[in-house]
């Protein structure tokens, strides 16, 4: 575990565990690397090289004020694949993390980037408009943003429902995953995750995704509460070329914690290809 310094002199945490063929993860809102540590030890157990960083503002990075947007988050990434010099890389991201990978490669190129991996990944875009009339209203999001600033510790308790489908009948959502989450949230800082709501429900990925020239895994649940499949993987799908689309039947937003050994499964097929 270590820092790495990004271009304006933020100080990014990031976790890097074994050796092999790099395997990069990008984590959700509001969460920080953890969210990974089951796909991190699964694969670092296989002989990959698992590296996780906490996005600016989240987790153990240092909380900045500004540059909470989605262009800086991405060349944050490029800063830590750089650092590390990471070649032949394969990227992972979920929710607003997929929109990090796909920005990061509209940016930097795939140079660096042998595969992505998109997990209930926001793109191409979540906001409901004249152009994407099957998004998410507005209104939602301003709901967001009010109920984190009123009390953004019962908010993320309240959050765990849909994000997991602890609401549902059949799936298994223990206290202690829900706990994580909170602790994860209140890590963060107040002012980065506000920010991020913005940068997650209003960019429009779509020509990022166009830029997207390698093998593609993009996975979601088919109900997931947090981001609708209808208005992102299989929008996604079509812009990607050749992305190969992967539906968990009943899968939540939450997957890779609760669902992990499906979903770890069917990362390890797909990078093995």
């Amino acid at each position: 575990m270590g820092t790495i310094t990004a271009k304006d002199g933020t100080k990014i945490f990031y976790k890097d565990w074994g050796k092999g063929q790099p395997v990069v993860f990008s984590h959700g809102w509001p969460l920080n690397a953890d969210a990974w540590d089951a796909q991190m030890v699964f694969l670092g157990e296989r002989g990959y090289r698992v590296i996780a960083h906490d996005r600016r503002g989240h987790g153990r990075s240092e909380q900045t004020w500004t540059g909470n947007d989605m262009d800086t988050y991405a060349d944050d990434l490029a800063a830590l694949t750089e650092a590390l010099d990471l070649k032949e890389a394969i990227h992972v991201g979920h929710s607003t993390g997929g929109g990090e990978v796909a920005r990061y490669i509209g940016r930097h190129g795939t140079r660096r980037v042998a595969k992505a991996v998109l997990l209930g990944a926001v793109p191409p875009v979540m906001l409901k408009s004249e152009a994407n009339p099957g998004g998410v209203p507005i209104e939602v999001f301003d709901g967001i943003r009010a109920g984190v600033r009123a009390d953004r510790s019962q908010f993320f308790k309240d959050l765990t429902i849909p994000f997991y489908n602890a609401n549902r009948d059949g799936l298994k959502v223990s206290q202690g995953v829900r706990d994580a989450f909170w602790l994860a949230g209140m890590q963060g800082g107040f002012k980065a995750l506000l920010d991020c709501i913005k940068q997650f429900s209003e960019t429009d990925f779509t020509g990022d995704l166009k830029k997207i020239d390698v093998p593609t895994l993009i996975a979601h649940g088919d109900d997931d509460q947090i981001v609708p499949i209808a208005n992102a993987a299989l929008r996604s799908v079509e812009v990607v070329k050749n992305a190969e689309l992967k539906i968990y039947k009943g899968g939540s937003h939450g997957l890779a914690q609760i669902q992990a050994d499906e979903f770890n499964a069917d990362l390890l097929a797909f990078i093995q290809k």
